[in-house]
């Protein structure tokens, strides 16, 4: 399908490039907010007398399970009163809850307050989704998509060396500080610069009602209910990297504070697939870059778990077999929530929200409980991978022969 503008209220205040880079951030914002803990999980753990080792993972687990959770609610509340005023509480919500835990006196305390700010980050993770579709669709909005993924990959790649720099002058305490002035920067950006894509005849009441039948158009539809759920088990793999990152790192392979730049070596994967998605999606189309994509996740994870029960994967190698998985991975999450979105049309807000909750969820419940099995070497990990990428390649592979049947646009390039 050809370039396509969706009809909107007004013509939006942002060109293509600013548009872009603002839904990069909305989704950044998630980012920075995980990763730039993650050289002070040792540190807080004991500062706040976390019970186990493994227990610093619920800083991580926590987030993701608030941010999910969350999309239930803010997916509808987009849908009838607009993208902007939800895009504008999400984000003071996740500042507020910065706060909060910049002054937890206890472990548990930082859970809840984590969970909050996850709960709050669901609202641009949504509305991003949202305007994105508002505006675009097929092969187009995988594109922008794609283009936002690379701006968003700066992110991942620099919030552990953010975190690691302010660890050298600053408790780690700080770190919550600089997501408090993250989220209110978002909130003025967001306020002067977005303009409501969702027109007035395209709202709905919210209701119970109007909150499930625009649940149930979404989870009654085979080919965004297939996507989706092989867009959770995939999401799987990148919650078990984040989670185990600074105990591989650091604990297995004694890295120390290189730690930030190993990760930021192995986040440039991720980046690299987004530039190359981007490029390839117009020629291939994305039924095509998903399953190539699935195939050479199977094929690296089944290496690795082989080389991880022989116990012969020394740094370099590491590094490079999680680079290929995130490679993989990166192709996997933009053009998955493409294809399942596509089908949605002017219940946008209700598919972001449900693809996105059940995908982080569920995601990040596979990924915990496979990261909670870590035990200083890398079978779990590697074997976890493998397991995920064949459940995600039978779930789409059943899923495109539905969409054959029904007859589904996005089964070639446009």
């Amino acid at each position: 399908m050809s370039s396509t503008l969706l009809t909107a209220p007004h013509r939006p205040m942002m060109g293509l490039r600013e548009f872009v880079c603002f839904v990069a951030a909305c989704m950044a914002i998630n980012a920075l907010a995980i990763d730039i803990v993650l050289a002070a999980l040792p540190q807080i753990s004991v500062d706040l007398s976390a019970a186990d080792e493994n227990d610093r993972q619920a800083v991580i687990s926590a987030y993701l399970f608030g941010l999910g959770a969350s999309q239930f609610l803010y997916g509808p509340l987009s849908d009838s009163f607009g993208r902007k005023p939800v895009l504008s509480f999400g984000l003071l919500l996740f500042a507020a809850a910065s706060l909060l835990s910049a002054a937890s006196t206890s472990f548990g305390m930082l859970i809840a307050s984590r969970f909050i700010q996850g709960f709050g980050a669901g609202a641009p993770r949504v509305v991003a989704m949202a305007l994105v579709r508002d505006r675009f669709v097929g092969v187009e909005m995988g594109r922008v998509m794609s283009m936002a993924m690379m701006v968003f990959m700066i992110v991942p790649i620099l919030a552990p060396s953010i975190g690691q720099g302010i660890l050298l002058i600053a408790p780690w305490r700080w770190m919550f500080v600089a997501l408090l002035l993250a989220g209110v920067g978002m909130v003025v950006w967001g306020h002067y610069r977005v303009s409501e894509t969702l027109t007035p005849e395209n709202r709905r009441p919210f209701n119970r009602a109007n909150v499930r039948r625009g649940f149930g158009v979404v989870l009654r539809h085979p080919v965004t209910r297939g996507y989706m759920l092989a867009l959770c088990s995939v999401f799987g793999v990148l919650v078990v990297f984040i989670s185990l990152a600074q105990q591989i790192f650091q604990d297995r392979y004694g890295v120390g504070a290189g730690f930030t730049l190993l990760f930021a070596i192995i986040a440039l994967f991720l980046t690299a697939a987004a530039f190359i998605n981007a490029r390839l999606l117009r020629r291939f189309g994305l039924v095509f870059m998903t399953r190539t994509a699935l195939l050479g996740l199977i094929g690296v994870s089944a290496l690795w778990s082989v080389l991880a029960w022989m116990d012969t994967v020394p740094l370099a190698l590491y590094i490079v077999l999680q680079g290929l998985c995130l490679f993989c991975f990166g192709f996997l999450g933009a053009n998955l929530n493409a294809l399942a979105m596509e089908p949605m049309g002017h219940h946008a807000g209700s598919a972001a929200a449900v693809i996105g909750s059940f995908t982080t969820v569920a995601g990040t419940g596979l990924g915990f409980a496979i990261a909670q099995q870590y035990d200083g070497t890398l079978v779990a990990l590697a074997l976890g991978n493998l397991t995920l990428a064949l459940i995600g390649l039978a779930i789409v592979l059943q899923t495109q022969r539905r969409a054959q049947q029904l007859d589904e646009p996005l089964t070639a390039p446009s």
